[in-house]
């Protein structure tokens, strides 16, 4: 059986709401230092949060300099672990596979998968400046005969259906209509295929949306969904949950840390422990297989 080529990146500006583009111009602004510093370590550029026990040690660090080179390291380390989670529950991949990452900011996750399974991979940004970004990352590595990035609209990504063996977001799903995104993942996925998500979602036992879930929203221009929310959804777009983990509490460690990181604080750190620790926003891993 012969395989479908790998895709080149796209150049064809995507089809985009109002709300879209808006989020766009904010990505290909958007140069901040919790994001480019934590990369330069390794070449790998996140766009998501930490996950696991912080070495507070770190904070003792007496030279500033070398304080926030820890602090630094730290912080990349434990968004690196939260990478290799979601990656690890995508398989098992075969070097054959086709995988899809969704929303996949500056590239880090694609290279994580490509890098554990050997898979091609397809990611997707709405931010032309990103898909440049990491299509250049790829090319440094060598593997962007393996690795592409596309500057496409994730609902609408004009990839083949049902070719790929695994797809994803990871903390990108806040940025669209959850049944639109459901439906392309469940149209890109073969039968079996698995969808992993990690996300922040309100948690609705509590009501409407907390406070803290409105500073959120208003700081990344983006619009949190309830937690009922993404289960109706994948129902809806025959993606059954097959793994349920709420991560809130590895992911407090990490916050804590970085409202003391005091170059790569952006505001927005106290609003997120807060949430967390009263109950109103969740953390959450969902594994999903389409039918």
């Amino acid at each position: 059986m012969t395989t479908a080529p790998h895709i080149a990146p796209t150049a064809s500006v995507p089809t985009q709401s109002t709300y879209q583009s808006r989020v766009a111009d904010y990505w290909n602004a958007e140069e901040n230092p919790v994001n480019l510093e934590l990369g330069k370590i390794d070449d790998l550029y996140h766009h998501h949060y930490g996950i696991g026990a912080a070495d507070d040690s770190v904070l003792d660090e007496r030279d500033p300099v070398r304080r926030h080179e820890r602090i630094t390291a730290e912080l990349h380390r434990l968004e690196h672990a939260q990478a290799e989670l979601l990656a690890a529950h995508l398989g098992p991949l075969a070097p054959t596979d086709r995988v899809f990452d969704a929303g996949c900011g500056r590239g880090g996750g694609s290279v994580v998968a490509h890098l554990r399974y050997g898979c091609r991979t397809d990611g997707v940004t709405i931010s032309a400046k990103q898909a440049e970004f990491a299509n250049a990352q790829a090319r440094k590595r060598g593997i962007d005969g393996k690795v592409r990035y596309h500057h496409a609209n994730m609902l609408d990504t004009g990839l083949a259906s049902g070719e790929f063996a695994a797809s994803w977001n990871n903390e990108s799903t806040m940025y669209v209509e959850l049944d639109l995104l459901f439906a392309e993942h469940a149209r890109l996925l073969r039968r079996g295929g698995r969808y992993v998500v990690i996300t922040g979602c309100y948690n609705d036992t509590y009501g409407q949306a907390s406070r803290e879930v409105s500073l959120i929203n208003a700081h990344y221009i983006c619009d949190i969904h309830p937690r009922s929310a993404y289960f109706r959804a994948l129902a809806a777009n025959r993606l059954v949950p097959v793994h349920v983990e709420d991560l809130t509490e590895a992911a407090l460690p990490y916050w804590e840390l970085r409202s003391q990181a005091d170059e790569l604080v952006t505001g927005i750190e106290e609003t997120f422990i807060n949430a967390y620790k009263n109950g109103s926003f969740q953390y959450l891993l969902i594994a999903a297989d389409r039918v």
